[in-house]
């Protein structure tokens, strides 16, 4: 419907946890579930270039920054808000874009607790040498999500599933 900062209309929200470039299917899928639970969507990004100092009594949240990466944080979360604005046209549900920072699981997870979320929707990686590296290191956001909080969380598959005899990730 519209890309919308209000964070009254978010209570109950379905969040869909994305990063540029991943498959329009995760937020098609969230936007189901939060128009069948007559539920805004907020479509999640984590910049996980910054991380959180400190966090005021009041919520506000100070932020350092890895690395110089300003203009990278912006074109993410730009791209982000193009696909969801051409993923959603047309769309009946009421949406908007945020972008959190630092892990993704416990930003999400934040976030969460924020809004008071009904559901958390997030997809699986694309396979291969670098994603299954950074699994094995960091661990899987989905497995992080389910066993971190209470809400349901949807894993959305987005690429090819693995056949019977291929290799999984954690094996």
């Amino acid at each position: 419907m519209t890309d919308r900062s209000d964070p009254s209309a978010t209570a109950g929200a379905v969040i869909a946890g994305v990063v540029p470039g991943q498959s329009p299917r995760v937020i098609r899928e969230a936007a189901r579930y939060a128009a069948l639970a007559h539920a805004p969507l907020v479509v999640a990004h984590v910049d996980t270039t910054r991380f959180v100092a400190f966090e005021d009594p009041d919520g506000y949240v100070h932020s350092s920054t890895v690395d110089v990466a300003g203009a990278a944080s912006k074109a993410a979360l730009d791209e982000v808000r193009r696909m969801a604005s051409e993923t959603l046209a047309g769309d009946a549900v009421s949406w908007t874009v945020r972008q959190e920072i630092g892990d993704p699981a416990l930003a999400m997870i934040h976030l969460a607790d924020e809004l008071d979320a009904s559901l958390l929707v997030v997809g699986t990686r694309k396979r291969g040498l670098g994603e299954s590296l950074r699994e094995f290191l960091t661990g899987s956001v989905a497995a992080r999500l389910t066993h971190r909080q209470r809400r349901p969380v949807l894993v959305v598959p987005v690429g090819e599933p693995a056949g019977a005899d291929d290799e999984l990730p954690w094996e």
